[in-house]
């Protein structure tokens, strides 16, 4: 399994200033041919707060409720490593390639990726001065193409639930200050009839 070509010299690539895009933007997912997904939630916090939260891409690992490793060797450029269905692992590099700050995030993956992906993530007021709007859009190729795409959709593995995990953890990691869980609570047994019941 060929792994995504990675960047050695990265003193030498143009990079995105915050407000412009990157230069070496290009189309990830050619021939609008990928799966897209599209999530959004309202989180009663400013924008400022949460795109400062999301630029910082290895705070990811926090709300994404799934086996993903995230590093950043700098600013602009990311490596993921997540897995997949049937026990797998897949991995690229990803290159933010639009950056407005409280605004917006884009991105695209390099050249030679495993899961050719881009997307977005937008910050914008909710209605009602009710906080702000986080809307993803993603588009991607899955691993075992089209087919691959059925049966993670199946095993309930499907990108687009994942990305609606990941932004109702990012809302109350946000707003709670935690994300709420189940482990480590008992489950109760069985309920029996007691006499005379039915």
């Amino acid at each position: 399994m060929a792994t995504a070509e990675r960047i050695s010299r990265p003193e030498t690539l143009a990079r995105t200033r915050p407000g412009t895009r990157n230069p070496r933007a290009k189309i990830a997912v050619p021939g609008n041919s990928g799966i897209k997904v599209v999530q959004a939630v309202t989180i009663r916090k400013p924008a400022p707060e949460l795109y400062s939260f999301w630029r910082d891409l290895p705070n990811l690992m926090q709300v994404i409720n799934h086996p993903v490793t995230i590093s950043a060797p700098n600013r602009d450029e990311s490596h993921w490593s997540v897995s997949a269905p049937a026990g797998k692992r897949v991995e690229w590099d990803a290159l933010i390639i639009n950056d407005r700050p409280n605004q917006l995030i884009a991105w695209r993956s390099r050249d030679g990726a495993e899961v050719q992906n881009a997307g977005s993530v937008r910050f914008e007021p909710a209605p009602g001065d009710e906080g702000t709007e986080v809307t993803v859009a993603l588009e991607y190729n899955p691993p075992g193409g089209k087919l691959g795409a059925m049966i993670a959709k199946l095993t309930r593995d499907s990108a687009g639930s994942q990305v609606y995990d990941a932004l109702r953890r990012f809302k109350a990691l946000m707003e709670a200050g935690e994300i709420p869980t189940t482990e480590g609570q008992p489950v109760g047994g069985p309920q029996r009839l007691r006499k005379g019941k039915k």
